[in-house]
């Protein structure tokens, strides 16, 4: 378990989800049923959105929330698995068109879908060490799924903006977190290859409920705190399945999950999963609240945060839209439109 020396903080946040949505229903018609619909619809980017679009999206939001300037940013890191370029940073791009100015550092960060967990991570690190004043982590993806795969079903679009800094400023102060890491062969994708491989019966048991289970109980334990000590708990969201069950399991409650449970409209926004769970927990919570987060990444491991709402929370909220903005704001798109948006069409 590590904890940050100085008092540290989230002092802002902010979330961005496209508006476009294609249903399972209409993948499922595609592929004559194919391995059934484990979410109502999913996000997908419009075509000229990217991970470096939405996290400049998300960013602003948290820099509103913040009450900063994009200036007073030591750091802005950007978690995804889906950069856009193989070569050539996303953090560069999103720290200029924030207007942070050239005296920062920008970065990319990979680890399947708790990317946006590793920066927020370093992020913490370096502000409660007192070496960075603010620092930006980002969790941002556009993903993709091989037509007719399982993956197809869920792998959406979204990103989320979490800015830590002191916590005499924050939204929610970070009492503490915990990793844990196994090399398990959940899914991986080379970087020639255009679509993930999945491990099949590696996915569940020893890679998803194994590490977020090791990682949640070993932070509880190391605090010496229960279930029942959070008023939420936010777990990855590969699908609505998922997380109750790990919740279940743990001894969390339906309703402490269920804040945070974006899978089932949105469907598996992957590095942005936990955060913009997160941040639509945080769009609800009041002060005094403590909310436990766990991330999760193909690979394979997750990370566990502990976190106590302050009275700040309240005051900022609305200066940005709250991530059920983002969410019910959408326009059905047909697979015809879908395929073509997301490059699944190859001419010869």
């Amino acid at each position: 378990m590590a904890k940050p020396v100085l008092p540290t903080g989230i002092v802002g946040y902010g979330a961005y989800v496209p508006r476009f949505r294609i249903t399972g229903a209409e993948i499922s018609r595609m592929w004559d049923g194919g391995p059934g619909t484990p979410v109502a619809e999913k996000s997908v980017p419009g075509p000229d959105e990217d991970t470096i679009t939405m996290s400049i999206e998300a960013g602003r939001n948290a820099l509103r929330r913040a009450e900063v300037a994009a200036t007073e940013l030591g750091a802005v890191w950007i978690g995804s698995e889906s950069h856009p370029y193989a070569v050539k940073p996303s953090g560069t791009v999103v720290a200029e068109a924030l207007g942070c100015g050239v005296q920062i550092s920008a970065a990319d960060w990979e680890f399947a879908c708790k990317a946006g967990t590793e920066a927020l991570t370093a992020a913490m690190g370096m502000v409660g060490s007192g070496m960075l004043p603010y620092a930006m982590a980002v969790g941002a993806d556009t993903a993709q799924g091989r037509p007719g795969d399982a993956l197809e079903y869920t792998a959406a679009a979204g990103a989320a903006a979490l800015i830590v800094g002191p916590a005499e400023r924050a939204v929610a102060t970070i009492e503490a977190t915990l990793s844990v890491v196994t090399d398990t062969p959940d899914f991986f994708r080379r970087a020639e290859q255009v679509y993930p491989v999945h491990g099949n019966r590696f996915t569940g048991t020893p890679a998803y409920f194994g590490h977020i289970s090791n990682a949640a109980r070993g932070l509880l334990d190391q605090l010496g705190a229960e279930p029942g000590d959070f008023s939420y708990v936010v777990f990855h969201q590969p699908n609505t399945k998922f997380p109750q069950t790990v919740g279940k399991q743990l001894g969390f409650r339906p309703e402490q999950i269920a804040p945070g449970l974006l899978a089932p409209r949105i469907g598996n926004t992957y590095s942005a999963a936990s955060l913009l769970g997160l941040c639509a927990t945080f769009d609800v919570a009041r002060a005094g609240d403590r909310i436990m987060v766990v991330s999760y990444g193909s690979g394979a491991g997750a990370d566990a945060y502990a976190l106590t709402v302050t009275d700040r929370l309240a005051a900022v909220r609305e200066l940005a839209p709250v991530t059920s903005t983002y969410i019910e704001r959408r326009t059905e798109i047909d697979y015809a439109t879908y395929a073509k948006w997301r490059g699944k069409l190859v001419m010869g």
